[in-house]
């Protein structure tokens, strides 16, 4: 242990490797571009990006849906009954909720 604090020692005598530590030191803790920030940058890139691949997928499912509600009438009246209780004038409607 005494012989690891004396090369340690003599190391950090020396003004250009001790002048070295400081400089990284600064970099990684104090300057604009430091580390905490850049892992807070990283996070926040990696969820955005997640959240890219979610919206990507969701904006193909409801294109793929619009399609299939532009080209087929039984789909856009089966839309309509189901999403917005829509009906004919001659027909009654029960919803029946699950609890």
């Amino acid at each position: 242990m005494k012989r690891f604090l004396r090369i340690t020692y003599k190391i950090l005598r020396n003004k250009y490797i001790l002048t070295l530590l400081i400089f990284f030191f600064w970099l990684l803790i104090f300057d604009r571009n430091n580390l905490i920030d850049r892992i807070k940058i990283v996070r926040k890139l990696n969820e955005m990006e997640r959240q890219k691949e979610y919206y990507e997928t969701r904006i193909e499912q409801d294109s793929r849906k619009l399609n299939e509600l532009k080209t087929n009438r039984e789909n856009l009246e089966k839309f309509a009954r189901e999403q917005y209780y829509m009906k004919k004038p001659d027909e009654e409607i029960f919803v029946i909720v699950e609890e």
